[in-house]
Formats: structure tokens, C-alpha cells, sequence
């Protein structure tokens, strides 16, 4: 089988293009902008110093190791939804871009054309008329659910902004929010398989009433650098790392928390735009480091400044920066609901959500104990070659050969 993958954005690197190309299963890859195609190649001439942080992070976009005649990428659409979802000030403004991103990618391609696939590799709310064109066609459906479903998000969402009133701007009415889930039920129909980066999405969509017959779990995997030669962890000062958005989502008071009750014995770093109020900022940054939004490719420096690595979120698919904490060979304090692959009590510790006790505890824990803070260190590193864009790429091609991806009842 080759695959048509529609992909907007360069979700974990093209690791999905990347793979089947690789395995000679890519017909086509189509995305929105790319620095391989199209006027955005000629970012490069513009100097370093000179670009600003939206730029580096365009000229990030490479898809290495795809050819460029397999790539077409509708520039001048990804400018436009670029332009839109950073004029979107509302939870509903940014839910009505991404419906009108996903059907307007979706029609640019059905009016290129299938380029001879046997089958569409699609991302959940943005691939649901490919979806129905190869189910028509007799092709296969093949729909990556990259985090729990919307229905589930905003029920976890809603009890946040219950439990902190006026850390962010209510969400308001929402009045596409059913119109999203109704479209990421309708892709499940019409898909024949449904990928599940953990189990948590899997169980996220078994709540949302989702044909969980049709998903299969295949982690995540991807080019993450080890780390840099260095001082064992166990002589360094307890660093946490926080890498994301700071946000109610991403578990951000319960960071706050944890931190008002170490004090001093930790230093507490975050790395991301930060969601939240005026008060509840100014509150973050007399606990917290908050170094705002940085280039992906600065990122690495804050994992090599770091001694563990928290992330209290609340809902993901199966966070990519887990596993980037890992292979820096930080020990990972998460919830189950991040959905990574950390190993309790042996790579990390997975403590329930929306628990800055057990957080605090655990932090406590590893600054006491050097020798199961090295342990744990060794054990990160250990776990992340399993997770490496081979070992990736093999659990997914291995998952599409087992299938003929064509929808079932």
C-alpha cells in the first residue's frame, strides 16, 4: 500500500512522511507551508540575526529526507490560516479557523487529486472529506487521533476553570465546539483504522462514544539529540523543567503549587507562551522562571539546564516533550493523562492529575536521593532508544501491514 498524508504543520518533524517514504509507502505528501517548497525557501537568504522568532520557527519546517517532487504544499492557504488563527481571540474564533483550515486543506487536495494512492493518511479535524472520498473509492482510511477528543478536552477544561476562577478568560459560548466534535466522530466513521498515540486517547475516545475497535495504539517515537557530555545530575541543583503552554490545560497551577511548597530547594523553569490572567501570572513569576515562547530550536538548551523534567498536564495525546525528556535523560514526573511512556517509579514517577502533593513530594524525593536521581537518569536514556523514528517507524508500518484500513461497521 502508499499512502497519501495530508498533515498541516510540521506535527513531531513529518515523522509520519518521513516513515513512509522511508518504507516506500509514501505516494504523496501534502501540507500547508514548508520550507522545502514554494517561496518559503526563500526565508534562507534573509540573515539569521535578523529573522524574528516566527520566522525561525517557519524556516524549521524541513521535512528532511523527502524528495521535494513528493511534496505539494499549498503555501498561500498556510499563510492565510497562519493569518487567522493569530487573529483569533476567542476559544470559538479558533475553533471556527481550524474547521475552516481542515475542509479548505481537504478541498485543495480533492482538487489535485489522490496522486494514485491506495490510501489516506489523515489528522483528526482536518482529513474527513479524504476520509469519505476513499471510503468511496474503495481506498484505505487511515485517522490519527493526536490527543483526547474535544468533547473530553473541554469537560476537563470546564472543571479547571471551576476549580480557578480567573486564572484565564472564561471560554465563553462556544458554538462550534459541536460542530468539531461532530467532525471528529465523522472521520471515525469513515476511517477503517484509528491511531491512538497512548492508551489515554484510546480511552478518551471509548468515553466519547468512539468505535474503539477500529483504534490501535502506536507511541511516538522520533530524532531526539542525547545529551551533551556534563556534570552527573546527582552533583547538579534540583532544576525542574516545565516545557508547554502555561495553562489551566497543561496543569500550570498545580506546577505553582508544587513549587510554593519546595521554596528554595528547587528551581522551578517554565518554557512556553503563558495563558493566563494578569494576577495569576504575576503570581507564576514569583515562584516560577517564565522565559515565555522560544524557538523549537532553542528549546534544547533549557533540557540541558534541567535536572527533571514536570509535566502536570491534564489532557494530551502523547506529549512529544516526554519523550524529548527522556532521550535529554531527565527523570519525568507526569500524569497518566499525558500520555507518555514513562515507567512509574522507574524512568520517572506517574502521580495523579491535579496533584501538587504528590508532585512537591516527588521532587522532595529526588533531591534527597542523588543515587535514584542518577538511576532514574540512566533509566530515561535507556527507555527514550526505544523510542527513537526507527523504532517509531517500525511500530507503524508494522500497524499498517496488519490492516487493509478499509472501514468496517
Amino acid at each position: 500500500m502508499i499512502f497519501l498524508v495530508a498533515q498541516l504543520g510540521a506535527r513531531m518533524h513529518y515523522a509520519v512522511p518521513r516513515i513512509l517514504h522511508r518504507a516506500g509507502m509514501l505516494a504523496r505528501f501534502y501540507t500547508d507551508i514548508c520550507a522545502a517548497k514554494g517561496w518559503p525557501r526563500l526565508l534562507s537568504a534573509v540573515p539569521p540575526v535578523l529573522r524574528p522568532p516566527s520566522l525561525r520557527r517557519m524556516r524549521g519546517r524541513v521535512p528532511g529526507g523527502l524528495p521535494r517532487d513528493r511534496i505539494t504544499a499549498f503555501s498561500s492557504f498556510g499563510l492565510k490560516f497562519a493569518r487567522r488563527l493569530a487573529a483569533a481571540t476567542t476559544p470559538a474564533e479558533v475553533i471556527a479557523t481550524y474547521l475552516w483550515a481542515g475542509r479548505t486543506f481537504c478541498e485543495l487536495i480533492l482538487s489535485t487529486g489522490l496522486a494514485g494512492a491506495s490510501g489516506v493518511y489523515t489528522f483528526n479535524s482536518a482529513g474527513l472529506e479524504l476520509l469519505e472520498a476513499a471510503r468511496e473509492r474503495g481506498l484505505a482510511g487511515i485517522m490519527e487521533q493526536t490527543s483526547a477528543p474535544k468533547q473530553v478536552e473541554d469537560a476537563l477544561l470546564t472543571e479547571e476553570h471551576a476549580r480557578f476562577p480567573g486564572w484565564e478568560s472564561p471560554p465563553g459560548a462556544n458554538l462550534y465546539a459541536g460542530e468539531f466534535s461532530s467532525r471528529e466522530r465523522s472521520e471515525w466513521s469513515n476511517a477503517g483504522l484509528i491511531l491512538c498515540g497512548s492508551e489515554f486517547v484510546r480511552e478518551s475516545i471509548a468515553k466519547a462514544g468512539g468505535p474503539t475497535h477500529k483504534c490501535a495504539v502506536v507511541p511516538y517515537g522520533g530524532d531526539f539529540p542525547p545529551p551533551p557530555a556534563r556534570e552527573p545530575l546527582r552533583n547538579r541543583p534540583l532544576r525542574a523543567l516545565f516545557v508547554g503552554k502555561v495553562s489551566l490545560l497543561k496543569g500550570a497551577p498545580y506546577l505553582l503549587q508544587a513549587a510554593a511548597r519546595l521554596g528554595s530547594a528547587c528551581q522551578v523553569r517554565a518554557v512556553g507562551p503563558i495563558q493566563a490572567s494578569e494576577p495569576a501570572a504575576a503570581e507564576l513569576r514569583r515562584r516560577l522562571e517564565l522565559t515565555g515562547p522560544v524557538p523549537r530550536s532553542e528549546v534544547r538548551r533549557h533540557f540541558d539546564w534541567a535536572t527533571v523534567f514536570v509535566f502536570p498536564s491534564i489532557c494530551e495525546g502523547s506529549a512529544t516533550v516526554c519523550y524529548e525528556a527522556l532521550a535529554a535523560g531527565l527523570p519525568v514526573i507526569t500524569t497518566p493523562n499525558a500520555g507518555s511512556v514513562v515507567r512509574d517509579a522507574v524512568d520517572g514517577f506517574i502521580v495523579p492529575i491535579r496533584d501538587p502533593e504528590a508532585i512537591a513530594e516527588k521532587l522532595e524525593l529526588l533531591a534527597r536521593d542523588r543515587e535514584l536521581l542518577a538511576w532514574m537518569s540512566a533509566n530515561a536514556l535507556a527507555r527514550s532508544r526505544e523510542f527513537t523514528l526507527e523504532k517509531y517507524g517500525e511500530r507503524l508500518v508494522g500497524v499498517l501491514k496488519g490492516t487493509d484500513g478499509t472501514p468496517k461497521p
